[in-house]
């Protein structure tokens, strides 16, 4: 139910400007050792908001395994490493509701990552992340209108994965890398900098 709750709270507070323009055809951002091994999605106790298209536990699973893929199967690191997401919550923006009310497409997961030859989870607790569909000037007066279904778990779903790749990128100790503040000395600014 709070899962519930905070995905209404979003809705209602979601004021998001932005492209939806994906950066799949770009090269990926250095990730060190980083292939992907395992890409594990579950869906099993995600919570649906009442104002919402319906959408099963296989087409989320689905449509979350093809944005892991796409993103992290471009990685060609030394080592495998594990992705885990559970699907906990969403909201599709359903068709016919007026102009005023526009509600916005959200998704809730947590994510979590293993080492695979070491056979470790890398975070200690998984990581909640939730987003919301892009605005663009087709998605401003709510996606329910300018979307089918299958477009808004695939664009939430893209948004998702991205910031799992975020906060991979805030963790690089993970991958072989230097910890991301490991250039700062103790004052705080960076070698070489202002």
């Amino acid at each position: 139910m709070l899962i519930l709750r905070q995905v209404a709270f979003f809705i209602g507070l979601a004021v998001l400007a932005g492209c939806g323009a994906s950066d799949l055809e770009e090269p990926p951002v250095p990730l060190g050792n980083f292939a992907l091994g395992l890409n594990i999605v579950v869906a099993d106790n995600v919570q649906k908001v009442p104002i919402s298209r319906d959408a099963s536990v296989e087409e989320w699973e689905a449509v979350m395994k093809d944005a892991v893929s796409d993103r992290f199967g471009r990685y060609d690191g030394p080592k495998l490493y594990n992705i885990g997401i559970s699907i906990d919550g969403y909201a599709l923006a359903p068709p016919g509701i007026p102009v005023v009310a526009a509600p916005k497409s959200v998704l809730v997961i947590t994510a979590n990552v293993w080492d695979d030859a070491a056979e470790q989870k890398l975070n200690a607790e998984g990581h909640r992340i939730t987003v919301f569909e892009s605005l663009s000037g087709e998605t401003v007066i709510g996606t329910g209108l300018t979307r089918n279904k299958k477009e808004q778990m695939e664009a939430l779903s893209y948004n998702a994965v991205k910031r799992v790749e975020e906060w991979f990128l805030d963790n690089p100790e993970w991958f072989g890398l230097p910890p991301k503040d490991a250039s700062l000395p103790q004052g705080g600014q960076p070698v070489g900098g202002r």
